[in-house]
């Protein structure tokens, strides 16, 4: 109970998620299955105006939980949420929640008769408790399978890379013929000049190249697909494992590789976007 709790349960993003579900489950169950007498409440008017009503009720009540988030996300941002905290700040909720249904009904009495204060406040914590309970529960079991997929892809990527830093790529001239293999730990970058690549690669720690006639878009398209490779401009593909430095300039973004006598290679326009993506990834 000491613990902190994960910070998805209070995120920002969650919280709002959490807060439109929760006052769609409210206004389904209260209306579809009309628990706890709600119905006998106001006899006399059409399902219509009970559907209104009910839910200009419940929608005001979740301002309760509104504000009640809006406070956590500032205090996460300052201290951390431990879990005995989060449930008390829920059973806060609750109450808080309650007692606003204690003097709606007190102020507004079924069918204009009196009842004792503290059997109303009973009866609406213990509504109240369930209609938050559910969607809350719905929720987080949803942001937990979501925070661990998440979690489970980037443990997916981390081995693919590993497992890329050993793969052989294979290059193929025009024709489909193989010319060369090279270690993905090895390869440094790929220069196009019409139809013709010349591929650079370390070679017992020392540069080499070799030149092969084929395009650097067909390497686009069937080498770059779940390995570091990217294209950053119309002449280059790079080995995103390599890129020691990336640095912005005036004429835009600079990639220095992590070997000797390599020439800085810049990121263009057209490829600026998809680059990033990609560099955001594998330089996690």
């Amino acid at each position: 109970m000491d613990g902190q709790i994960p910070t998805y349960l209070y995120a920002k993003d969650n919280s709002i998620k959490t807060i439109f579900f929760t006052a769609l489950f409210a206004l389904l169950f209260i209306n579809l299955f009309q628990p706890f007498g709600s119905r006998d409440w106001y006899p006399g008017i059409s399902d219509i105006k009970y559907f209104a009503f009910s839910s200009l009720i419940i929608l005001t009540g979740m301002l309760v939980v509104v504000i009640s988030r809006i406070i956590l996300t500032a205090y996460s941002k300052k201290k951390e949420v431990l879990y005995w905290q989060y449930a008390l700040w829920i059973l806060c909720e609750i109450v808080a929640m309650a007692v606003f249904y204690t003097l709606f009904a007190k102020f507004f009495p079924k069918d204009g008769v009196e009842r004792d204060i503290s059997e109303i406040f009973r009866q609406s914590l213990i509504n109240t408790a369930l209609v938050l309970l559910l969607p809350y529960t719905i929720s987080w079991l949803y942001f937990s399978w979501k925070e661990k997929s998440r979690l489970l892809e980037h443990m997916e990527q981390e081995q693919a890379m590993e497992v890329h830093a050993k793969t052989l790529v294979a290059f193929p001239d025009e024709k489909g013929d193989l010319k060369i293999s090279i270690m993905l730990d090895n390869l440094l970058y790929v220069e196009s000049a019409d139809n013709y690549a010349t591929i650079y690669y370390l070679n017992k720690s020392k540069k080499s190249h070799y030149l092969i006639r084929n395009s650097l878009k067909w390497m686009e398209e069937h080498l770059t697909k779940d390995t570091p490779l990217i294209r950053c401009h119309r002449s280059y593909i790079v080995n995103l494992d390599k890129v020691k430095i990336l640095k912005k300039e005036k004429g835009g973004i600079m990639l220095e590789l992590d070997a000797e006598n390599t020439p800085d290679i810049a990121v263009s326009k057209t490829y600026y976007d998809s680059f990033m993506q990609k560099f955001s990834r594998y330089s996690v």
